[in-house]
């Protein structure tokens, strides 16, 4: 009877898929783990094979959404958003897809985009009621912006170089090379919501003619061509005409809105693991809402276990591959894989680490807060800062241990 109820089984299964069952079905329990080939088993007991719909790619990148950390425990929401899951939007010359809110509702200070230009292709002249934040990664970009006081800039940025637009400050960029990209992130993160974006020729649009006349001091005929809808992205030809005789001059010093990264020395790096680039209020005086860092991450490398006590922090993957646990408290964690153009938004104060998974290339990525600095606690340098035998007692591990901890930050761990 049980031979014959199996073989009915078998055949309704292939009635139903025209497939038999996973022969890993049969496997399973001396098979070993298989979350790195895209399946919940433990090979120790624990898990099954997938046998629904599933994206098979998706699981083989994220090993640990398979449960493959058995310290992961307890509900911890996503933290994670992929821009290649965002829609993009197609303009004439270039595209924009953004991570927003309703993308990464654990992303509460923060949104963000990438955007493309052509060469000459223009962001249209616009302002926000947040602060822009700007980070070229490919090719070179032109940017315009002037202040409450009418002091202006006109600079050219490569790679590596940034951008702060105040609050309220009216800006450009223009792509100046063949194909131009960069990431763009706003202290926001709601920022799709009407009243967060105003474009200029939006705003001529839907004002009467005769006040525009009267404003600018022309012929209202002046306006009849300006676009409506605003193109937010369009072409043109590359910018010749410098800016001269501003009244209040120009922003530059302690006022530039232009941070060129690599023009300055990276911060100390105990730990010999790679590269950190910090950027915020305390080097680039202008930008007092977002604190950044650009960080090199080698091959097998850790960045040390720590949290930010100050704000969250919002990160963007540019290339490699990573993993990071991120603990909740309450006993509650869990763990991420990332890859090139993942975005992540860890709580604020939540204790994490990440670490390179890859045994030839580096993890590069930037780390956003929604502060004037960059500020982070790192878990080693505070035990090691603590009366040793009290950390001995309450980790249960050797005095001599507690006493060799290192009393300096290591940041990036070789």
């Amino acid at each position: 009877m049980k031979a014959s109820l199996q073989l009915s089984i078998t055949v309704l299964v292939q009635a139903l898929f025209g497939t038999a069952l996973p022969a890993v079905v049969e496997k399973r329990a001396d098979s070993g783990p298989q979350f790195l080939k895209g399946q919940p088993i433990d090979g120790a007991g624990k898990g099954a094979p997938i046998l629904g719909g599933t994206n098979k790619q998706i699981d083989l990148q994220n090993p640990d959404n398979l449960g493959q950390q058995s310290t992961d425990n307890g509900l911890v929401p996503n933290l994670k958003w992929a821009f290649s899951d965002s829609k993009t939007r197609l303009l004439k010359g270039g595209w924009v897809r953004e991570q927003v809110i309703t993308d990464l509702p654990s992303s509460h200070d923060i949104a963000a985009a990438q955007q493309h230009l052509t060469k000459g292709a223009i962001r249209e002249l616009h302002w926000h009621r947040v602060a822009e934040w700007g980070f070229v990664y490919n090719g070179s970009v032109l940017i315009s912006a002037v202040d409450e006081d009418g002091k202006y800039q006109v600079e050219k940025l490569n790679y590596g170089d940034i951008w702060y637009f105040p609050k309220g400050a009216a800006h450009t960029v223009q792509g100046l090379d063949d194909e131009n990209e960069f990431l763009l992130v706003f202290d926001e993160a709601d920022f799709d919501k009407v009243g967060t974006t105003f474009n200029v020729d939006d705003w001529i649009a839907h004002t009467p003619k005769d006040i525009l006349a009267k404003n600018f001091g022309v012929n209202a005929s002046v306006f009849k061509d300006v676009p409506s809808p605003n193109p937010y992205i369009l072409n043109a030809t590359v910018s010749t005409k410098n800016v001269t005789g501003g009244p209040a001059g120009t922003l530059s010093g302690n006022a530039s809105f232009v941070y060129r990264t690599f023009d300055h020395p990276s911060e100390s790096v105990p730990g010999q693991g790679g590269e950190f680039y910090k950027i915020d209020s305390t080097n680039f005086p202008a930008s007092k809402t977002i604190a950044a860092t650009f960080v090199r991450l080698e091959p097998k490398g850790l960045r040390e276990m720590h949290w930010h006590p100050n704000a969250e922090e919002w990160l963007y993957f540019h290339s490699g591959t990573g993993r990071a646990t991120v603990f909740i408290g309450g006993t509650n964690a869990r763990t991420f894989d990332f890859s090139a153009g993942d975005t992540a938004a860890f709580p604020d104060n939540s204790g994490h680490y990440i670490e390179n998974t890859s045994d030839t290339e580096d993890l590069v990525w930037i780390e956003i807060y929604k502060s004037d600095r960059v500020a982070d606690i790192p878990l080693t340098q505070w035990l090691a800062l603590t009366p040793s035998d009290i950390v001995a007692q309450t980790l249960k591990i050797p005095l001599s241990v507690a006493e060799s901890l290192k009393k300096e930050k290591q940041v990036l761990i070789g």
